[in-house]
């Protein structure tokens, strides 16, 4: 397993290794041991998968309080996945960073908790799979706009197909501060 930083310290990018032949392939999506050892010792305790078509744009999504840490990944197809440092008084706050994951790469992503994330399809559908460090709590749920200019992300699509709560979603400089965690060093 290659563990790849990003620009946004803890949110990472990890290269399993796959083993393949005529038959097809094999590689850990998980190994608790193996990710501990690169940082991310975290609990899963809720795992989901969803499927959209090309041009859907699902976020910028979060949980506060309450708030999860994800770890994503593509089955089918390719997204442009994206995390944006929310947490106040962190020195990358509002930054965002993008990476592409697809079936073919199998990369995986480790979004940590105080971050927002949200990912558009590219290809003509798309399975995302992605396991949390706390349970969905619908009173927690929040978001940010997909298309907030501060925060600068290049999205490869240009008119999403968005539902009404991401439509409507703040900017993040309209957000109170109390609805944000707050950075801890």
């Amino acid at each position: 397993m290659k563990v790849i930083a990003t620009r946004l310290p803890g949110a990472v990018v990890i290269e399993p290794q796959v083993f393949g032949d005529a038959r097809g392939f094999f590689y850990e999506s998980y190994n608790e041991a193996k990710y501990r050892e690169a940082g991310i010792d975290r609990r899963f305790v809720q795992s989901n998968v969803s499927r959209s078509a090309r041009g859907v744009l699902r976020g910028l999504h979060y949980q506060w309080p309450n708030p999860q840490g994800k770890l994503v990944s593509v089955l089918e197809g390719e997204v442009y996945d994206v995390a944006v440092d929310i947490r106040r008084g962190s020195p990358t706050f509002g930054q965002s960073v993008g990476v592409m994951l697809t079936a073919e790469n199998h990369r995986h992503f480790w979004i940590p908790e105080g971050f927002a994330h949200g990912f558009c399809v590219v290809s003509e559908f798309a399975t995302f799979a992605y396991q949390c460090t706390a349970l969905y709590d619908p009173r927690a749920d929040a978001g940010i706009r997909w298309n907030d200019a501060a925060l600068g992300i290049d999205w490869p699509i240009g008119e999403p197909l968005l539902s009404d709560k991401d439509g409507k979603a703040p900017l993040l400089a309209d957000v109170p501060a109390e609805r944000l965690p707050a950075y801890t060093a």
